[in-house]
């Protein structure tokens, strides 16, 4: 089950589990859609393709809630 990170690592924009706009690799590093444009769609930490997250929303948010730890260090 994909952790749901809350924010962009890179500029700190929150990105919630259920919205759409965030992306990520394959180790679930997250970014929002400016900073993957930024990065012309490659992760900056294991150059892996940055990929649209899915949304998680309603009862399964309910049961399994995203996670709460911010990766920004700003």
């Amino acid at each position: 089950m994909l952790e749901m990170r809350p924010d962009c690592e890179r500029c700190g924009v929150d990105l919630p589990a259920d919205a759409p706009g965030a992306f990520i690799c394959s180790f679930e590093c997250t970014f929002c859609a400016e900073c993957t444009d930024a990065f012309d769609d490659r992760c900056p930490n294991c150059s892996g393709e940055l990929m649209d997250r899915p949304t998680r929303t309603g009862k399964a948010l309910l049961r399994h809630p995203a996670s709460a730890e911010r990766k920004f260090e700003g």
